[in-house]
């Protein structure tokens, strides 16, 4: 712990501004940011910083379909079978809202000061720097360990053409990890490339896996069936772990934290702003295409599988299918007698899992670099190479994805599960956070002095909406284990145990981390008067990003996308 410092943060005036600015012109943006950042450009040189390497399609397409995994293509079955296709639709609107709300506030604030791995850097500096703390660990461990989840599932998507084994495993997930270390180590404008790749993939599959989903609910299809809302009909909410309206609404809770999990991933835009070329003018129009994917891929792509296929079809549960062949948009053109699709969703499907691992390896490395700018992580960490790289915080998270051979051994296998279980709860965790900070932001503002008129992006309904997503992912968490409680007779056996487990040591975990830092530093809660809204700032004020004059239709139209 010896080589932990504390980073003095300090609110920054005129001349220092100046100064600031004074850097940014002779040594470069990115030492001008690091030097406001630390405090001295000596430190500054002998560390380096992060580059804005990620181009405004980088940054757009990261926000509509760069954290887009295996939930939407395979995920989703599980629910459908549990719920019903009318709690599914409810579950995935209702988090939506609220996801929307929470982005809104984290636009805000990633608007007016764009950090890499922000999330924790605004809680500390915004609300109290313990929960900074809880939140940069708590994330990182997440994403390290959910990057070795989407490298597995990437692995046994593979087999579904590898039917005979001929290949290891082991080969296979040796091979994406070089690939996803390889994404992320050289350049971040790599990474950008790739996710950018990557994000379009999916987002034309889905486009076109709704397109088809229509044909088939209105009977265009080769079997000629016009579904309508035939499968609303037979079970629009189905009842779980209960009878009556208690077990359908059992059914649509169970929906609300499926989805949960599902959205996991919707504030990589801000993690990403620290990157961003010209975030004044990108950010804001990434926050607002959230709301755009949350509508069309998730809202409307949960509507329309609701309506292609019966919530009781078996093959939504068998365990004797893998890959492509369990995922509800596989089995709805199956059974309407159209074929080739499993292998291009497959084929999606690897994709997804391996752009949602590159995804986690680059967040996770941000995260564990935002830690270190606070002072609350080894400083060693704050290293960067010349291409602006933190190559320490990269290799640390990156070597965790070895825990995914683990996955191959039997009994190895069982640890890893419970890896995986560590982080069930933990993006909900995330999400509260955020909302505390906005709500310490919007306070600062206020007895600093700033206007909210005069901010680029102003979020509407605050703090109100930020208290309203607050309370809605506290009870997600309070509530996400109720089914083991369901069990009132004969006591708990080892299924209710490991769900109990699944559901509430996320909880633990982050509460253990807040009070160690607590205990340890007794540092008490950021008041507003004196919140640190000003540091970094001055640098990027001073930067100065062209303005794109579109010269006919087309760059007209790519400027818009883009």
């Amino acid at each position: 712990m010896a080589d932990i410092e504390k980073t003095d943060y300090t609110v920054r005036g005129s001349e220092s501004d100046h100064g600031v600015k004074d850097i940014v012109a002779t040594k470069g943006a990115a030492m001008g940011e690091a030097a406001d950042i630390y405090g001295d450009v000596a430190t500054a040189e002998q560390y380096g910083y992060v580059e804005r390497g990620l181009k405004s399609r980088h940054i757009q397409f990261i926000a509509l379909g760069g954290t887009i995994g295996t939930g939407l293509f395979l995920g989703i079955g599980t629910a459908f079978a549990n719920a019903g296709p009318v709690s599914v639709l409810l579950g995935y609107t209702i988090t939506g809202i609220a996801v929307f709300g929470m982005m809104q506030s984290l636009g805000e604030m990633s608007t007016w000061l764009p950090l890499p791995g922000a999330i924790p850097q605004y809680c500390a500096r915004y609300a109290d720097p313990a929960l900074g703390f809880a939140v940069g660990w708590n994330n990182w461990y997440q994403c390290a360990i959910t990057l070795c989840a989407e490298i597995s599932a990437a692995a046994v998507v593979i087999s579904f053409w590898d039917t005979e084994g001929k290949i290891n495993q082991g080969v296979w997930i040796g091979i994406i990890i070089v690939i996803i270390v390889c994404l992320n180590i050289f350049a971040v404008s790599i990474y950008g490339e790739a996710e950018f790749c990557f994000a379009s993939i999916k987002i034309i599959t889905i486009l076109g896996l709704l397109l088809c989903g229509v044909v088939i609910w209105l009977g265009g299809a080769p079997d000629h069936d016009r579904r309508g809302f035939r499968y609303w009909k037979e079970g629009a909410m189905k009842e779980y772990i209960g009878t009556g309206n208690t077990g359908r609404f059992a059914g649509l809770w169970s929906t609300l934290v499926n989805a949960a999990f599902s959205y996991g991933g919707a504030e990589m835009v801000a993690v990403a702003a620290g990157e961003a070329a010209n975030p004044r003018k990108n950010i804001p129009k990434a926050i607002r295409r959230v709301f755009w994917r949350i509508l069309f891929f998730y809202v409307l792509g949960s509507f329309i599988i609701g309506v292609c296929i019966s919530s009781s079809d078996e093959s939504l549960t068998s365990d004797n299918l893998s890959g492509a062949q369990k995922s509800p948009w596989v089995i709805a053109c199956k059974n309407a007698g159209i074929p080739v699709l499993p292998h291009i969703v497959n084929a999606v499907i690897l994709t997804s899992a391996t752009s949602s691992g590159n995804a986690y390896l680059y967040t996770g490395s941000r995260y564990l670099f935002g830690v270190a700018q606070l002072g609350q992580a080894p400083r060693f960490l704050l290293k960067c190479s010349k291409s602006g790289v933190p190559y320490y915080c990269v290799a640390i998270t990156a070597s965790i994805s070895l825990l995914t051979f683990m996955s191959l051994g039997t009994s190895a296998n069982l640890v890893f599960t419970w890896f995986q279980n560590l982080t069930t709860i933990a993006q909900c965790f995330t999400w509260s956070s955020i909302c505390l900070a906005y709500i310490g932001f919007h306070r600062a503002m206020k007895a600093q002095g700033v206007d909210r008129n005069t901010l680029v992006f102003r979020s509407p309904f605050q703090p109100y909406t930020a208290w309203a997503t607050f309370f809605f992912f506290v009870l997600v968490i309070l509530f996400n284990g109720f089914k083991p409680f369901t069990q009132t007779k004969g006591g708990w056996g080892s299924d209710q145990l490991t769900d109990f487990f699944t559901a509430y040591t996320g909880v633990g975990v982050f509460f253990l981390l807040y009070i160690v830092w607590k205990v340890l530093k007794r540092d008490p809660l950021v008041k507003p008067a004196a919140a640190d809204i000003w540091t970094g700032k001055a640098a990027l004020d001073a930067e100065v990003w062209p303005e794109q004059i579109p010269r006919n239709f087309l760059e007209k139209f790519w400027f818009w996308l883009c």
